[in-house]
């Protein structure tokens, strides 16, 4: 069984719908659970928002946050994965969201090619708990963008192995 196996059966267990919001990845956490027959018991929607109008737009990221720590940052992703799981038409939500620089170019001293920040936001109801987390990857973008992928999967796998998420 793959981790985006274990992923849907462990939302569908727990009658949790998934969002994700992706940047950097272009879709391709989506893909993985949606690469899954049945997916569609757990997976309700995935965001594609490369662009900063699209992350205000879509999911409500604000001017301000953008301006002030950019597109690959903690305030960005904790604001996409927040604007993910709100969009969710179900009383449970776990959405996962993705930023970071894959390279080869657009990287600086401050955000070097391969640091990616992840965000994670739990909802039931109108109760929401979130957190992010940032990672270091190397190689090429291709390279980049897989290992971000993976990350993402392991973390939602995770935070659906954790007892305080499905009480």
């Amino acid at each position: 069984m793959t981790i985006a196996q274990d992923i849907i059966t462990l939302a569908s267990e727990h009658d949790l719908m998934i969002a994700t919001a992706e940047s950097c990845t272009g879709g391709m956490i989506a893909a993985a659970l949606t690469d899954i027959a049945g997916s569609s018991v757990a997976v309700d929607r995935g965001f594609v928002t490369y662009s900063n109008a699209a992350k205000m737009q879509e999911l409500g990221v604000t001017a301000a946050s953008l301006e002030a720590h950019g597109a690959v940052s903690m305030a960005v992703v904790l604001g996409m994965a927040e604007g993910a799981a709100r969009a969710v038409d179900h009383p449970r939500a776990l959405a996962v969201s993705v930023s970071g620089v894959a390279g080869p170019g657009g990287g600086s001293k401050d955000k070097p090619v391969g640091l990616v920040w992840f965000g994670l936001c739990r909802r039931q109801g109108e109760a929401m708990a979130s957190r992010a987390v940032e990672q270091r990857f190397s190689g090429d973008r291709a390279a980049v963008r897989a290992e971000a992928t993976r990350y993402a999967l392991e973390m939602l796998k995770s935070e659906l192995l954790n007892a305080s998420l499905i009480a």
